[in-house]
């Protein structure tokens, strides 16, 4: 039934697709759908609009008007199938060893430590996590830098991933269940200089607070020429 109540709007001509949104989103109400932020469904809008704080392109506002009540059962419901496909979705990964993009492996020799490097392939209990150093990095990044293993990788294990095309609630659950099984004792976070790069950082922050961990956290962001823009000490605390 519809009601008239208060309910988020996106203006898709502004956003692009960063996914903080998404992050922000406790009832899962926002998914990236073909690079632009959209409400899955009003039902799970409860209005109140956390993701707008998390918009850096101001592309979510909250209107009035006549839309489905926002129904927390409906929510739990939904939250409770995408954590059920998660669970299947990992234990599927962990088990599809005869895939050689799927096999764990660990390096002692050159720059590279670890296989795979996707972050969709990783599992939280890969050996070579526990204790690490981690590079999270955006896909571009060893593409547009000529240096990225010499510079970047330095003894660190390193797994890399797009937050605008790649399913942001995966990455959040991924990097939560390795925050908390591993024992990580430093975050590099390696991205784009785009707006859109900006939600690596931002699950990283998201993922740490679920397992309320400290971990000491760098920023580091690259030009599309590959050179650093900037290098940031960012508050990932808990």
């Amino acid at each position: 039934m519809k009601v008239l109540r208060k309910i988020i709007q996106i203006d898709e001509e502004k956003c692009d697709g960063c996914g903080q949104c998404v992050i922000a989103c406790a009832e899962g109400a926002l998914e990236i759908i073909d690079g632009k932020a959209k409400l899955v469904s009003e039902n799970y809008c409860d209005g109140l609009g956390a993701c707008i704080g998390e918009c850096p392109q101001g592309a979510i506002t909250i209107v009035e008007r006549e839309a489905e009540d926002f129904d927390p059962e409906a929510v739990e419901e939904y939250l409770k199938k995408k954590r059920q496909h998660q669970a299947t979705h990992d234990v599927s990964s962990e088990h599809t060893i005869s895939c050689p993009s799927a096999m764990m492996q660990s390096f002692s020799s050159g720059q590279l430590k670890n296989w795979p490097v996707k972050l969709k392939l990783v599992t939280p209990n890969a050996p070579f996590l526990q204790e690490s150093n981690l590079l999270i990095a955006a896909d571009c990044a060893p593409v547009v830098s000529s240096a990225f293993q010499r510079d970047f990788l330095d003894d660190k294990v390193v797994v890399i991933g797009c937050p605008k095309f790649d399913d942001l609630n995966e990455y959040l659950a991924k990097l939560t269940a390795i925050f908390k099984n591993a024992d990580i004792k430093s975050v590099t976070i390696l991205r784009m200089e785009v707006p859109c790069c900006s939600g690596l950082t931002g699950l990283v922050r998201k993922a740490l607070e679920n397992v309320g961990a400290d971990i000491t956290c760098e920023e580091i962001v690259l030009r599309t020429d590959g050179t650093v823009l900037k290098k940031n000490s960012v508050s990932c605390a808990a």
